[in-house]
């Protein structure tokens, strides 16, 4: 397994919390549908490729990715000492946050570009 791949196992799970907290959200469906295609490409070493049209959706997926790996997973890591996987969080939140920032620039932007995002690997 990649470094890169590493990041699968928290969007899936990011995508299943979602999924049971929202059940009857379509909206919530589909955020938690593109955390699950985030993996695949996580896994797969390839880069995400956005359309235009999704970039805002895309960038709140991320948002929700990260603050549910930092309000919930972090403090658990760090309460167990583990820090081997308090790091790997802490890198999940900052490629979210990353990916975020450049989703929500290029829709300011309204060029109709798509964008690609490639998840940094873990430590």
């Amino acid at each position: 397994m990649s470094d890169l791949a590493l990041h699968a196992p928290m969007l899936r799970f990011v995508a299943g919390k979602l999924e049971q907290s929202q059940a009857a959200d379509p909206r919530a469906a589909t955020l938690a549908g593109i955390l699950r295609e985030a993996a695949g490409h996580a896994e797969a070493a390839t880069p995400m490729i956005v359309a235009a049209d999704r970039l805002e959706l895309t960038a709140r997926a991320f948002a929700g990715f990260a603050a549910v790996l930092q309000k919930q997973l972090l403090p658990e890591a760090v309460a167990h000492r583990n820090q081997a996987g308090e790091a790997q969080i802490r890198q999940g939140v900052e490629s979210a946050m990353a990916a975020v920032s450049l989703l929500l620039s290029r829709a300011a932007l309204g060029t109709g570009e798509t964008v690609r995002l490639d998840l940094s690997p873990l430590p």
